[in-house]
C-alpha cells in the first residue's frame, strides 16, 4: 500500500509542477493517470488496523479536496461506503476499533494542553481550526494525518502526505540523530516533549516545541498505533530541552 501512496504523491507533485509551468495539456494527462492509482488504492485489501486507517483517511481527504465537484463527491462517498462495508460489515473487534477511531461521535470538551481530545484526532473540522501544526505519525514513521497548518508548512496537501516518511521532510540525519529515538519512546507509551530550531528559512531564529503523545487504538487492548505530534513556536527556551 505504501508504494501506491508514494506513486500518488509523486503524480500530484508532477501535476503541481505542470500547473506552475502553465502546461494545461500535461496537467490533463497527469490528472487522468491519477484515476487508476486511486482505484488501486481503494481496491487494496488492508492488512491490519493501520492500513485501514490510512485507506479511510485517504478517501476522507479525497472527498474534501474535491468538494467543489458534486459528481466526484458522490462517487467518492459511494467508494467510502464500500470500504466501510468491506471492513466493518462483519463487525469484527479490529474493525470496530478502526470505525470508532475514524468516525465516532466526538467529545466536545477541550483538553488542557492542546485544545482537543485524543479521540478528536481525525476530526478535520477541529484540527484544521488550530494554529498549531498537528500530525499523526505511524509506527513506521510515516504520515497518517496532517492538519491544514502542518500541510501548508510542508507545502503539500493532506492527501499527498499520507504514507510519506517523516525523514523526507526533516532530513535523514535529523531524523536518525534526534526524532527517531523520541518517536520510539512515544510508541512504547511515553509522552515526549522537545524543543528544536525551526528549519524553514523564513522562520530562522525561531524555536519550536513538539509534544509527542501516544495514539492508542480503542478497546480492548489500547495498543499504541502511532504518535500524535503538536508543534508550535515558543519564546522561552530551556536549554536542557533542545534537540541534540
Amino acid at each position: 500500500m505504501l508504494a501506491l501512496f508514494h506513486a500518488f504523491s509523486t503524480k500530484c507533485a508532477q501535476i503541481q509542477r505542470a500547473i506552475k509551468l502553465g502546461d494545461d495539456e500535461l496537467v490533463s494527462s497527469l490528472d487522468r493517470e491519477l484515476e487508476p492509482l486511486i482505484a488501486a488504492i481503494m481496491a487494496y485489501k488492508a492488512n491490519g488496523l493501520l492500513e485501514m486507517y490510512m485507506q479511510l483517511q485517504f478517501m476522507s481527504n479525497l472527498i474534501r479536496e474535491e468538494s467543489d465537484d458534486r459528481s466526484r463527491v458522490l462517487r467518492n462517498s459511494a467508494t467510502l461506503s464500500l470500504l466501510i462495508d468491506r471492513y466493518f460489515g462483519g463487525a469484527s473487534d479490529a474493525a470496530a476499533d478502526v470505525l470508532m477511531a475514524f468516525s465516532a461521535e466526538r467529545d466536545e470538551r477541550e483538553s488542557e494542553a492542546s485544545g482537543f481530545d485524543e479521540d478528536n484526532v481525525l476530526n478535520d473540522v477541529i484540527l484544521d481550526s488550530l494554529p498549531d501544526r498537528v500530525a499523526v505519525i505511524t509506527r513506521d514513521y510515516r504520515y497518517l494525518y496532517s492538519n491544514a497548518a502542518n500541510s501548508e508548512f510542508l507545502k503539500s496537501k493532506p492527501i499527498e502526505l499520507v504514507g510519506r516518511h517523516l525523514a523526507e521532510f526533516i532530513g535523514s540525519e535529523c531524523f536518525e540523530s534526534s526524532f527517531r529515538s523520541k518517536l520510539d519512546a512515544c510508541f512504547v507509551g511515553e509522552t515526549v516533549d522537545c524543543l528544536f530550531p525551526a528549519q524553514h528559512p523564513t522562520d530562522a531564529g525561531k524555536t519550536l516545541h513538539c509534544r509527542m503523545t501516544p495514539l492508542r487504538a480503542t478497546k480492548p487492548r489500547g495498543e499504541v498505533i502511532g504518535a500524535l505530534l503538536v508543534v508550535h513556536e515558543v519564546s522561552v527556551v530551556p536549554a536542557s530541552m533542545l534537540v541534540a
